[in-house]
């Protein structure tokens, strides 16, 4: 195939909520990484998403409807559930009129019907899996698709790919952020960072405990996903310092994030890769983090952070009491060599590429 051609591409977003809204988690952050990437190298795209939802200067065709129940909420036997007027069958359907007027359709949805449709499209579905293994039905539907359209599938990290049974050596495309928007800060605040949706997976409660031993502030950055959950937090832990700042841009939480010491990641699932940690580097912030799922690929151990124990409040402090070893400049260092869009785009291109190219010559 030429690479010269641009590409007519069709972004199908997560269903869980609108773009903007943080109710997707680090898959928000991605499509909008890959549709700028690819939009500046001069390839035409449109996102489908639900209603409510802000794409910037990225075409947008609103979808009303229910939202999905998040994969992580479920149990691992729940079964497959479509809620009424739901914005996830919406947007398919949309997708399905309109598809002869695309080369590919990307799916973002961590959810079985755009698996399950797949082989019924006329134009090619590639799969974007934005999270580790939760639920036997998406194994199920995952499995299936790779073992008859391989190439459609890629993943953020090996360590999450692997929790999928019979996915063998998967194309992995890491993340990255535009650099650009991130000021480096040399000199922090004393003060800590978490930065993600307020929901049990998450476990904020560990790293509040963490501020309470050591004293250090806690700033809290993030959606508040759970509000009973967090309600629980605040009255077990009344005396603890901590403070939520609140949902915040990409311009607001970096110039926040950057006055912070380190950057805590404590969840209780696999994090299929954390875009947050490369947020944190660009900052000049180290990362400490639960040995478990993206992290792990992300973190220099000693330089640019530190990886604990999972669910370790202990291994929090300790890792708390060493950050001076760790080096701001490093920080900032690996997040150019290895995070850029650049780098980025070049690997998703390439994917896009292969897929229309093995439809065309199938």
């Amino acid at each position: 195939m030429n690479d010269a051609k641009k590409l007519q591409l069709l972004f199908v977003s997560t269903p869980v909520g609108a773009l903007g809204s943080g109710l997707g988690g680090g898959v928000e952050l991605t499509l909008k990484n890959f549709a700028e990437e690819l939009q500046r190298r001069g390839h035409e795209i449109k996102i489908v998403a639900p209603v409510g939802s802000n794409t910037g200067s990225i075409p947008l065709k609103e979808i009303e409807g229910s939202p999905q129940t998040a994969a992580q909420t479920q149990g691992r036997e729940t079964p497959i559930i479509l809620p009424e007027n739901s914005v996830l069958e919406k947007m398919w359907d949309y997708a399905r009129t309109v598809q002869d007027g695309f080369d590919l359709i990307v799916n973002f949805a961590y959810d079985w019907l755009p698996f399950y449709l797949t082989p019924f499209f006329s134009s090619p579905i590639a799969h974007f899996v934005s999270m580790g293994s939760l639920t036997q039905a998406m194994d199920r539907a995952i499995a299936e698709t790779w073992s008859v359209f391989p190439e459609t599938l890629a993943f953020y990290t090996r360590t999450q790919a692997e929790t999928f049974p019979d996915i063998v050596a998967p194309r992995c495309l890491g993340s990255a952020i535009a650099l650009q928007q991130y000021q480096f800060c040399p000199q922090p605040e004393n003060a800590l960072a978490w930065v993600a949706r307020i929901a049990p997976e998450k476990a904020l409660e560990d790293a509040v405990m963490a501020a309470q031993k050591t004293g250090i502030p806690l700033r809290i950055f993030g959606q508040i996903d759970r509000p009973d959950y967090w309600q629980k937090i605040q009255e077990k832990h009344a005396d603890a310092p901590i403070e939520y700042k609140g949902f915040f841009s990409t311009e607001e939480l970096q110039a926040q994030l950057g006055k912070c010491r380190a950057l805590l990641m404590t969840p209780r699932w696999l994090e299929a890769f954390g875009n947050v940690a490369i947020e944190a580097l660009a900052c000049g912030v180290p990362i400490i983090a639960y040995k478990r799922g993206g992290p792990v690929e992300i973190v220099r151990e000693g330089t640019t952070g530190f990886l604990v124990e999972p669910d370790s409040v202990e291994g929090l402090i300790t890792a708390i009491d060493r950050l001076d070893e760790c080096d701001r400049h490093a920080c900032r260092q690996q997040a150019e060599a290895e995070y850029s869009l650049m780098a980025l785009g070049d690997r998703v291109e390439a994917w896009f590429y292969e897929i229309v190219e093995a439809r065309q010559t199938a």
